[in-house]
């Protein structure tokens, strides 16, 4: 008998290899999402080092990023899937088994838009922004007594974004370079990379 009519046909090295995983591009971020985020970023950082405090395009700049913030929540409750709160909302549960994918360096794919941690990130910038509104309309209306306090919290919520916005642009490299996702580029096109899981051919 030869050696070749020895061979163990029932070893797995044998058998067919498994499909090769494919990428495909997946549209994530719908126009909405994209245009409310930089124009937000943009004006933040303009108010932040450029317009004068207290001025007329600082008061002008602040108020159309607090109008696009409100838009967003709005778009939250009724716009595309993955800009709706229902798919990202950073539930105690979905935080869970987001840390556990991290730690293994698993892409998310319950979380394909925001996940529970960008989440929390979003909605302490979105809180900071409003309350920024709130204090800047109230200081100017005089509706508030006390002026002085409310320039405070007014001066606090502002330096707080000079550690929250930082923090976000840190996290979304890092979170780039450990899902091997590039996540600024994405928030540019719209969409993401996902890659299929191979299957074994039987």
């Amino acid at each position: 008998m030869s050696q070749k009519d020895t061979m163990n046909w029932d070893d797995d090295s044998s058998a067919p290899l498994s499909n090769t995983p494919k990428a495909r591009q997946v549209k994530v971020w719908d126009i909405l999402v994209r245009v409310t985020h930089w124009t937000v970023a943009a004006g933040i950082i303009a108010n932040l080092f450029f317009t004068e405090d207290g001025g007329e395009l600082h008061e002008y700049v602040g108020y159309t990023v607090l109008g696009l913030v409100v838009v967003r929540l709005l778009w939250g409750l009724v716009g595309t899937r993955y800009a709706r709160f229902t798919s990202f909302f950073p539930t105690p549960t979905r935080i869970k088994h987001h840390v556990s994918d991290l730690s293994a360096r698993r892409v998310d794919e319950q979380h394909l838009g925001h996940n529970p941690l960008a989440a929390l990130m979003m909605l302490s910038l979105w809180a900071v922004i409003i309350g920024l509104g709130l204090t800047g309309y109230l200081m100017e209306s005089g509706l508030f007594g006390d002026k002085e306090v409310l320039e405070e919290i007014h001066e606090l919520l502002a330096n707080s974004l000079y550690l929250l916005v930082p923090l976000h642009i840190i996290a979304a490299i890092a979170m780039s370079y450990w899902q091997r996702q590039n996540l600024i580029k994405s928030m540019i096109t719209g969409k993401k990379t996902v890659t299929d899981k191979p299957t074994t051919m039987k």
